[in-house]
C-alpha cells in the first residue's frame, strides 16, 4: 500500500487512477526530469537519471494497477483464479505475490500476517484464497500467462 500511495502522490493522483490523466501526469514528469535535459557533470543529471527510473517505474505500476486495465484483463484473471491451482506464494510486509500453475502471477497488497498464517494453515489453500485474498485486496498482474 505504501508503494501505491507513494506512486500515487508522484503522479498526482488522488482516488482512482484515470489512464488518461495518469499518461499526462507521466509525460510532464518525463519532459521535466529527463537526463539529457541536462549537461554532464551537473548534479543534477544523477538526480535525473533516478527520478525519471522512478517516474517510469511508477506509470508501469499504476497502470497495471487502473480500472481500465484490469477490465481488459477481467477475463483471464478469473480464468486463472478459478481454473488454475495456486503453485506457490511469498508474503513480504503486505505484499502477496501467488503464482499460478498456468504460468501467470499477481501481486496483492495490504495482506496481513494474521491473513497470511489463515492462508497457509488453510487446508484448501484455493478455497481460502478466493475466500479471503481476491475479492478483499487490491491487486496487479505481475506475470502473463506463458502461452
Amino acid at each position: 500500500m505504501k508503494r501505491i500511495n507513494e506512486y500515487k502522490k508522484l503522479f498526482g493522483v488522488e482516488n482512482e487512477i484515470e489512464l488518461k490523466t495518469l499518461k499526462k501526469s507521466y509525460r510532464n514528469l518525463v519532459k521535466e526530469w529527463h537526463p539529457d535535459k541536462f549537461q554532464d557533470g551537473d548534479v543534477l543529471r544523477e538526480e535525473a537519471e533516478v527520478k525519471s527510473r522512478k517516474i517510469i517505474d511508477g506509470y508501469h505500476f499504476l497502470v497495471s494497477m487502473a480500472p481500465e486495465t484490469k477490465a481488459l484483463n477481467l477475463d483471464n484473471y478469473n480464468d486463472t483464479i478459478t481454473n488454475s491451482s495456486i503453485a506457490e506464494y511469498v508474503h513480504k510486509g503486505l505484499l502477496l505475490e501467488i503464482s499460478y500453475t498456468d504460468g501467470s502471477a499477481y501481486e496483492y497488497f495490504g495482506v496481513t500476517k494474521q491473513v497470511y498464517v489463515k492462508m497457509y494453515n488453510s487446508p484448501k489453500l484455493s478455497r481460502f484464497a478466493k475466500r479471503s485474498i481476491y475479492a478483499k485486496f487490491p491487486y496487479r498482474m505481475t506475470k502473463r500467462k506463458s502461452e
